[in-house]
């Protein structure tokens, strides 16, 4: 079980921000993101998530959206 990895957060030149999750850690077992949609043009899909942080704690939080 792999519950850690390194990421990336990317700023696209568009000025849109895109988070890089390692392969590994995306397809373990135990991840918690499983249901994605049907994607635009035979994508593989997208899951819609709440991303939160509070100022100063250094940590970003991603969670399901409900």
């Amino acid at each position: 079980m792999v519950s850690e990895g390194r990421g990336r957060l990317f700023r696209r030149t568009d000025g849109k921000y895109l988070i890089y999750l390692p392969v590994y850690l995306a397809e373990d077992s135990m991840f918690p993101f499983k249901e994605f949609g049907k994607g635009r043009r035979g994508a593989s899909g997208s899951i819609d998530v709440k991303v939160s942080f509070k100022p100063g704690d250094g940590k970003l939080l991603i969670e399901k959206w409900r």
